[in-house]
């Protein structure tokens, strides 16, 4: 009825090539090539993403702080009911 996907269309004049998954080294370099530059890499963003982050930090910190403290009972308002 129609035509497979991969031959949709007649293209001349353009050369592909292809290896097969099965004949390529998928971890090929990954020790010697990819740890440098996961450092390289790390150092370049470490100074745009732990500022943010920090901030961040204390801000939640502060408010769960905070929180805490307005959920607490003032004493002064109930010294007359202990007697």
């Amino acid at each position: 009825m129609g035509r497979k996907f991969g031959s949709l269309t007649k293209v001349r004049n353009i050369i592909t090539y292809s290896l097969s998954p099965f004949e390529q080294r998928a971890f090929a370099g990954a020790i010697k090539h990819g740890v440098p530059n996961l450092f390289r890499r790390f150092r370049g963003q470490v100074f745009r993403v732990v500022p943010p982050l920090f901030l961040c930090y204390l801000v939640y910190d502060w408010g769960k702080k905070e929180h805490e403290r307005l959920q607490r009972k003032d004493p002064k308002k109930y010294a007359l009911e202990s007697a």
